[in-house]
């Protein structure tokens, strides 16, 4: 874990308009003051992403809501109250101080407490919002680990601080309050049918696609059809069958592969287990070199609804 004065040189390094790597319990995030327009450009660029792509916000307290959010829904007071600090991301009306480069130029900011001790020791330390994405090349497989960022994003990133590895280990739910109705606009780390326990029903991504979102962008991260993607081909497989020819690495569910000389890794049953365990596969079987990397679909399930997700936008094949 990070010493104090690490947190306190990156909190330092954030105020002066740098960008710092920190751990989330998700992925890895890329961080710069979400108030200055200046050092969030600074994120876009290290990252390669478009600014059609909005940027999550990461607070250390609810005093900070106000200085970011124009309105509080009571569905957000209630879900925040069982579910944060944690894996879930609450986009409502934005403060007009909010930049539009934060946003992609939509009325809506998208607000996360994260629960890992690093990060929310880092925002303190700060004094300030902290915009931040996945800390990776744009599209390409997020960060769970220190290395990962490394390797990814090598010495464009001011500053990294190695917290271990992510405990979820995929991105957090992205629920949209800013309408009559809330929308689920990515799945994660908190399900569906945990959030629709306490609010009630969620519509599907399909209704957030209105009129409000300028044309091309995006109302949430991850929402891209490619995304989370190794550099490997991969692809999605069902009951084994891999491809006959190359060499190459298999994800194994449940079924083994239809031929030998194959790489197997196993991966594990449980969907909260093989969520947090995806990633690190994916990187581990990327820098194994292989012609493919084959993954065994899991269950088309509620509880597997994120680990579906994922697999569907990083496959080269779907």
């Amino acid at each position: 874990m990070p010493t104090p004065d690490e947190i306190k040189l990156a909190a330092e390094l954030l105020r002066s308009g740098r960008v710092v790597a920190f751990p989330t319990e998700t992925v890895y995030g890329l961080g710069a003051n979400a108030l200055d327009p200046g050092a969030v450009s600074r994120i876009y660029a290290v990252k390669r992403r478009p600014p059609t792509s909005p940027l999550i916000v990461h607070i250390a307290s609810t005093e900070m809501i106000a200085l970011l959010a124009a309105d509080w829904p009571e569905a957000a007071e209630r879900l925040t109250r069982m579910f944060w600090p944690g894996p879930l991301t609450l986009v409502v009306r934005k403060q007009p101080g909010v930049p539009e480069i934060v946003t992609a130029g939509l009325p809506t900011v998208a607000l996360r407490m994260p629960a890992h001790p690093v990060a929310r020791a880092l925002i303190w330390a700060a004094r300030i919002p902290l915009a931040a994405p996945s800390a990776n090349r744009f599209t390409e497989l997020s960060p769970t680990t220190a290395d990962h960022v490394r390797r990814s994003l090598g010495n464009d990133v001011d500053y990294i601080l190695d917290g271990g590895p992510c405990e979820v280990g995929i991105e957090s739910t992205v629920l949209s309050l800013a309408g009559p109705q809330p929308v689920l606009l990515r799945p994660g780390g908190i399900s569906r049918q945990a959030l629709e326990s306490l609010i009630g029903p969620i519509a599907s991504v399909q209704a957030a696609l209105g009129h409000e979102v300028p044309a091309g962008a995006h109302p949430s991260p991850g929402m891209h059809a490619r995304h989370y993607s190794p550099l490997t081909f991969l692809l999605l497989v069902s009951n084994g069958k891999v491809p006959e020819q190359g060499r190459g690495i298999y994800l194994q569910h449940a079924h083994a592969a239809t031929r030998p000389n194959v790489t197997t890794i196993q991966m594990p049953t449980a969907a909260a287990d093989y969520a947090a365990a995806l990633y690190e596969k994916l990187h581990q079987a990327d820098e194994a070199n292989a012609d493919w990397i084959a993954v065994d679909l899991p269950p088309n399930e509620p509880e597997w609804e994120a680990v579906q997700d994922r697999l569907h936008r990083a496959a080269s094949n779907d």
